[in-house]
């Protein structure tokens, strides 16, 4: 990631997306609102936009960032402003792909105004063996590097839905002069982390630290190097596939690179500088700040670039196809992922021949393929040969022995070109050995294919056309859910926000997932915008949904099978579970204990199951079948009081600006009470009693015991965002002992209020929740009595 002077030698670039820019300023965000989905509705299918390029959904995009493979999904982090079309107040995008093919949008990653520090260019790492000593859960800790003028590490203990700042933003490694893009990578032979950060003190350079618990950094080299410049890149690969010769690969932002030797602290150059692809290779054209994944389940190291020059109507910059970078001989390659084939389709194959100025070859193209083509070379009289895309030609020059300007020998006499056309860009492979990256704004699909010769004649010994489909549109960017099967519309029109999945109908619409179902316990998040009635479909017939007339409902078609009164509001997330065994359907709202609608029907007994929406529009969220539930004895239905609350599997989640609550119906006077209790970002997350004190874990480093108007007690401790903690109270007439993790911590007096209700607090942020309790000694701990 460059600074804007960088931008300036592509005078442009700047111009175009300065002129292109929406209205609306770039922004900050806040605790309260993190993370944001700031995206429109798409469908991937604007003039320009690739097919199977990834770009970011909206906003601009530049370098990408911390990529890697983590339980089933590869994660892509970049460089965005989802703001407008220019570069702006940098905050991380994020992307996951089960196959490096079809991305899905996730919400922000890292975003200013909640994660601190300028947020640019870094990489990012799973934490495997915890050497962090992060984890608290089920997720092992993933780590993000980013920062100017020194490292700074994010983190995220939830499979990289949330990130929080470590040692509230404290630079862990600072090159002399000016640096930037920390890239962070396995050394096994030494047993340690190594950083690699570009900085220009003394001159171009990379900076050498190392460390075993990736927290802690040690300087141990300088490699100077006046081409080398930002946004580097290590890794090791064979040469010619021989794990015997291993080789390391350092590179800029540039694709230029040299091979050389790494014993863990000091890098040495055993070649000169080559370069990797042939496309323009600055901030304003078609290839740089290449970045590779790490973890690849396969072993491979895949590489994406940055397109600068890429840009459309709601978007500005994409990515390269996913590339598998390996040595051949003194050459550093790059071929696209072989998980590209899960797109071709009408495949159509031509016939060796020999082909002159008046007799090329053609076939009807495409807006987005792939193309292979091998000349023989051997007797051919053409001074130049090749393929024309979509109208651009790509041509070889039989005499400069260069592919589209790029220098490429004969193999064996033999040329092969490989060309991936989507819209606006192409990539161009030759002979396995050469890569070029180039963005197109003249493509024209009905110019079609053409094999052809110049000056002479060339044998075409064989020609492969595959159509490409779109790799859009099969993920649920904000839908949380444990259905694998893919969602479906029916009825009604549903768009991604942050808080969901939103729908809107003039009368019922359904979104449902293609698992099917029948016995189990079904649950989801509501929350009516301007709906009349939305809830949580199952068996794909039933509904159980509330009602802004006042009511529960549970009702299939042709019947209303049962009701309930209760006082249903617009925006406020209510939270429906049905347990359905046989005939029997019960329904609860809210986390009562005791079912609002208890009934029977035989009529359905399995289908899809998923979220209604009723003559309106509303949000589903969090639909879980046979989750572990949020577990508590305390009575409900819960409320809030502020904020916005939802329900994760075996969680909750709350989040606002100020105090936001969420109370029990139970109250008490005397008791144990306690939670699990998970500050994610922000402020402080607690647990409430008598309706008006609150223990709470503070990350400015406290237990604090408040209610309004007087901070009770408080204890010094260190608090770690993201970390789960176990508070416990014991209440006794007007004395309260608060418990950290099952040790004591605060012990102290009040006589403001002798009996409340229970409940759950955030402050300034978000916070989870769970195994709210009382009176569960030897279920949850507590304290002896004293």
């Amino acid at each position: 990631m460059r600074r804007l002077s960088r931008w300036l030698m592509s005078g442009v670039l700047v111009l175009v997306v300065v002129m292109t820019a929406p209205v609306s300023p770039a922004r900050a965000g806040t605790p309260g609102e993190y993370p944001e989905f700031p995206y429109p509705a798409t469908a991937y299918d604007e003039t320009g936009r690739g097919q199977f390029h990834f770009s970011s959904r909206a906003g601009w995009m530049n370098d990408p960032n911390g990529s890697f493979w983590y339980r089933g999904q590869y994660h892509l982090f970049y460089q965005h402003n989802p703001h407008g079309l220019a570069w702006d107040t940098m905050h991380w995008g994020h992307a996951t792909s089960p196959d490096l093919v079809h991305w899905t949008q996730k919400p922000i990653a890292l975003e200013p105004g909640v994660h601190p520090g300028d947020l640019w260019s870094g990489n990012g790492v799973v934490d495997r063996a915890n050497v962090t000593g992060l984890k608290s859960g089920d997720d092992d800790p993933i780590l993000v590097f980013s920062g100017t003028n020194g490292a700074i590490i994010h983190y995220s203990l939830d499979g990289a839905k949330t990130f929080q700042t470590y040692a509230g933003g404290r630079k862990v490694a600072v090159p002399n002069g000016t640096s930037r893009d920390p890239k962070v990578f396995w050394h096994a032979p030494s047993r340690r982390w190594v950083m690699v950060m570009w900085s220009d003190g003394g001159g171009n350079g990379a900076d050498f630290y190392t460390s075993t618990d990736l927290l802690t950094w040690t300087w141990r080299s300088r490699y100077a190097a006046g081409w080398f410049f930002e946004c580097p890149d290590m890794f090791q690969l064979p040469v010619d596939g021989d794990p015997a010769r291993l080789t390391w690969v350092l590179t800029d932002a540039s694709g230029e690179y040299v091979f050389g030797d790494f014993d863990g602290t000091t890098f040495r150059p055993r070649t000169g500088v080559q370069r990797m692809d042939w496309g323009v290779n600055d901030a304003g054209g078609t290839f740089y700040a290449g970045q590779t994944f790490t973890g690849d389940p396969a072993g491979r190291t895949v590489q994406m670039a940055w397109q600068p020059a890429s840009r459309g109507s709601i978007w500005s910059g994409n990515l390269t196809f996913p590339a598998e970078l390996q040595i051949k001989g003194t050459t550093l390659t790059r071929t696209p992922v072989s998980e590209i084939a899960s797109l071709r389709s009408g495949t159509v194959s031509a016939a060796a021949r020999t082909l002159t100025p008046s007799q090329p070859y053609a076939i009807a193209g495409a807006d987005a393929y792939e193309v292979t083509a091998t000349f023989d070379t051997a007797g051919a009289t053409a001074t130049r040969f090749g393929l024309r895309l979509n109208g651009r030609a790509v041509p070889y020059d039989r005499a400069a022995q260069s592919l589209d300007g790029a220098p490429l020998a004969p193999d064996s006499g033999k040329i092969t070109v490989r060309a991936l056309v989507d819209r606006g860009q192409l990539e161009v492979f030759g002979n396995g050995t050469t890569s070029k990256s180039d963005v197109v704004t003249s493509f024209d699909s009905a110019a079609g294919v053409q094999a052809w010769a110049e000056g002479g004649s060339v044998r075409l010994e064989s020609l492969r056309f595959d159509r490409l489909a779109s790799a859009w549109g099969r993920g649920e960017p904000t839908l949380d859910s444990n259905l694998p099967g893919t969602w479906t519309a029916s009825g009604g029109t549903w768009t991604d926000v942050a808080d969901g999945k939103q729908g809107s109908a003039t009368g019922d619409g359904f979104y449902l997932n293609g698992t099917t179902g029948g016995d189990g316990t079904y649950e989801a998040d509501v929350r009516l915008t301007g709906a009349r009635a939305a809830g949580l479909t199952f068996r794909e017939h039933y509904t159980a949904g509330v009602d802004t007339a006042g009511l529960v409902k549970l009702w299939r078609p042709g019947r209303d099978i049962a009701t309930a009164p209760a006082p249903i509001t617009r925006d406020r997330t209510y939270h429906l579970k049905v347990v359905a065994a046989g005939a029997r359907l019960r329904v609860y709202l809210d986390h009562d204990t005791t079912p609002i609608i208890d009934a029977t029907d035989t009529t359905y007994a399995t289908g899809r199951t998923g979220g209604n929406v009723f003559a309106g529009t509303a949000v589903i969220d969090n639909v879980q079948v046979d989750a572990p539930g949020f577990g508590t004895n305390l009575t409900g239905p819960w409320t809030p009081a502020g904020g916005t609350w939802t329900t994760q599997p075996d969680r909750v989640s709350g989040r606002g600006d100020g105090d936001s609550f969420l109370y029990s119906t139970q109250t008490g006077t005397d008791f144990t009470y306690e939670a699990d209790v998970r500050p994610v970002n922000g402020v402080a997350g607690g647990i409430t009693f008598r309706d008006h004190y609150t223990a709470n874990v503070d990350v400015n480093g406290l237990v604090k015991l408040w209610r309004p108007g007087r901070d009770v007690a408080t204890y010094a401790t260190p608090v770690v965002p993201g970390r789960w903690y176990h508070l416990t109270v014991t209440a006794a007439g007007n004395r309260f002992r608060v418990a950290l993790d099952g040790r004591q911590v605060i012990d102290a007096t009040d006589d403001a209020y002798a009996t409340g209700r229970f409940g759950l607090n955030t402050f300034a942020g978000s916070a989870q929740f769970r195994h709210p309790a009382i009176n569960a000694r030897g279920v949850l701990g507590g304290l002896p009595p004293g």
